[in-house]
């Protein structure tokens, strides 16, 4: 039997990881076995800048904090060797992103399972998840989009004007005149002849 510090250290570090994952909008629990070294600072490192926290944990300490968030369907995935990315900013892509890219250049290093906005989901799920644009490319889409009108605005005012000075006669007046015609130009009713 374990004794009470350790018991002690053991909670403490289980009601850390509860608390982490409570402020995350989501994580990704990986199979790290067969990675060297070298390819975890690399891996490490990128997670770090894309705000991902990263931890090899024991699936005991998991499964505790798994049982007290009400993570029941974790309990499935927690053998072999285990660590949690945790996003530690409001993008849910960056972990999923990250591990899914690094898992298929690495044949040992596997997605199990994770969370996403207090939900677990499954290898499958976070594969679609990996396979979104980023948070950046979403709003730069979103905004293509709201700026596409007025870019084409631009384009047609600009071949207009383009036009007038190729024609150096043609005016802007000119222009306006040749799409509606001037009332001169309307045919003159004949008046009945005098007798």
């Amino acid at each position: 039997m374990p004794n009470a510090k350790v018991l002690e250290e053991k909670k403490a570090l289980v009601a850390s990881l509860v608390e982490k994952i409570k402020n995350s909008p989501a994580g990704v629990l990986v199979d790290y076995k067969g990675i060297n070294v070298e390819d975890d600072t690399k891996l490490r490192r990128q997670l770090r800048e894309a705000g991902v926290e990263y931890m090899v944990i024991k699936n005991t300490l998991i499964r505790f904090a798994a049982k007290e968030l009400g993570f029941d369907a974790l309990e499935e995935h927690l053998n072999g060797t285990s660590a949690l990315a945790i996003s530690t900013t409001d993008d849910v892509i960056a972990p999923a992103k990250i591990l899914g890219e690094f898992a298929k250049t690495h044949e040992n290093f596997t997605i199990k399972a994770g969370y996403l906005e207090g939900k677990v989901i499954d290898e499958a799920e976070v594969k679609k998840l990996a396979s979104m644009p980023s948070k950046e490319v979403l709003i730069a889409q979103v905004l293509y989009s709201f700026n596409f009108p007025i870019m084409q605005l631009a384009i047609a005012c600009d071949a207009i004007v383009k036009k007038a000075e190729g024609n150096e006669e043609m005016k802007v007046a000119d222009l306006v005149a040749a799409k509606v015609p001037a009332a001169e130009e309307a045919p003159a009713e004949e008046a009945p002849a005098a007798e």
